[in-house]
């Protein structure tokens, strides 16, 4: 008998309907359930040749365990485990063959990239006990595994990963650059901010990486230099070529006292930023055409005489600016030692700068909500995630030759240029 009822149902709040949602799950439960079965295959195969005395193969494949639901990026998903079992019965417990899978580790509950998404959530302003609400159009209205009990028990993750982060040997490890800063954060009442102290490197690959993070007393050479110390302490003996930070003094102070061969390089966009402090309001356009001029100028030299211009042009009406600009001359042109396709990463410290651009934001809309210890653990976990998508050097085939201790003369390798010259 047909249904004609004239009752129409309502949507229910926190509900979605989307046919799209559904047909993608699925399609992902199908995929993930062959990929799980293939993964699975694959492990027994590689014990084929493994032999009971009977002649029976030793490793099986031994069904699957319960069903259980994975929180994802496009919501649950039941999925069950695969199940390998070892049949030899003469062998030690320690030392039978196990199998866990890569694609499934045995207690998961969330996938990899939702506990990457969680601190970005919360430094984006979204409190713990909101996450439900906001993720409940994501990923169903009910995630079990994203409740505020299960997002606490995420600060013990992060912080046995951040432990294990600053015990790393880096024995094996060089640095060709390095960016250096010092980021502030308020944690609601206490007397005075917390400073971050941190380090990016960039591998002879040309990759960037996290060197350094710490928790510092303001950027003092004494936080910089606990800071260097550990790291050379733990094998980083190959100092960096060039260094490039701000005007903090206690990381020069430090990096000359740890590093002292290291080439130190002042970032223009902190130092534009100093000069146009030294200026009115109304003189800011010109003055930041003029000092452009310097830090676009294709070589040394040129860049030398557009400082000597801009000392003329302002010396004697604006000279705590020309002042600023002078103290760090050498410093400012280090960059032209190295090679030109480098320029741009060495000229700024914003490789830093930007990663911080949203913890900063999330404490200004939580109004200092992080405590100290909170702040630190949701910090680094951003940075984590954010190195992930950090973009490589350009010009990398050059790194090598940086390494090689090559002389570049306004970006040129020496070499090149002789070269150049005898054609």
């Amino acid at each position: 008998m047909e249904d004609d009822t004239t009752i129409t149902p309502f949507h229910q709040p926190g509900s979605v309907i989307d046919p799209l949602t559904e047909i993608a799950r699925d399609g992902a439960r199908q995929m993930l359930a062959a990929a799980l079965k293939a993964e699975a295959a694959s492990f027994v195969a590689q014990f084929a040749e493994e032999r009971l005395p009977d002649g029976r193969q030793r490793v099986v494949h031994h069904g699957t365990g319960p069903e259980r639901s994975i929180q994802t990026g496009i919501g649950p998903i039941p999925v069950q485990r695969q199940k390998i079992r070892d049949r030899s019965a003469d062998v030690p417990a320690e030392s039978k063959i196990r199998f866990s899978s890569r694609i499934l580790p045995k207690w998961a509950r969330r996938s990899p990239s939702l506990d990457a998404l969680l601190p970005v959530l919360y430094l984006r302003g979204v409190s713990t006990g909101d996450f439900q609400e906001a993720l409940s159009a994501l990923v169903g209205p009910e995630a079990p595994n994203l409740s505020p009990g299960a997002i606490s028990r995420l600060t013990g993750e992060w912080q046995g990963e951040h432990d294990r982060w600053q015990r790393r040997d880096l024995s094996a490890r060089r640095y060709v650059y390095v960016w250096a800063d010092g980021v502030y954060l308020q944690a609601r009442m206490e007397p005075q901010a917390e400073c971050m102290l941190v380090m990016i490197g960039a591998t002879p690959e040309g990759r960037k990486e996290l060197v350094g993070f710490q928790v510092g007393v303001r950027e003092s050479a004494q936080s910089w230099r606990e800071l260097l110390v550990d790291l050379r302490s733990r094998g980083l003996s190959v100092p960096p070529d060039a260094a490039v930070g701000d005007g903090a003094l206690g990381f020069w102070k430090a990096m000359e006292e740890v590093f002292p061969s290291t080439r130190h390089q002042r970032c223009w966009t902190h130092k534009v930023s100093n000069v146009l402090n030294k200026v009115p309001k109304s003189m800011h356009p010109a003055v930041k055409a003029d000092l452009r001029e310097i830090w676009q100028a294709e070589t040394r030299g040129v860049a030398e005489t557009a400082l000597d211009t801009f000392t003329d042009k302002y010396g004697a009406k604006y000279h705590k600016a020309v002042i600023c600009l002078a103290n760090d001359r050498e410093a400012l042109l280090t960059f032209y030692d190295f090679p030109a396709d480098h320029w741009d990463h060495l000229r700024t410290s914003n490789p830093v700068e930007s990663v911080f651009a949203t913890v900063r934001h999330r404490t200004v809309r939580t109004k200092g909500a992080l405590s100290q210890k909170t702040a630190k653990l949701m910090v680094f976990t951003l940075v984590q995630a954010a190195a992930r998508k950090w973009r490589r050097l350009k010009g990398a085939n050059q790194l090598p030759l940086v390494v090689e201790g090559i002389i570049f003369n306004d970006g040129i390798a020496k070499r090149d240029a002789d070269k150049s010259r005898a054609a």
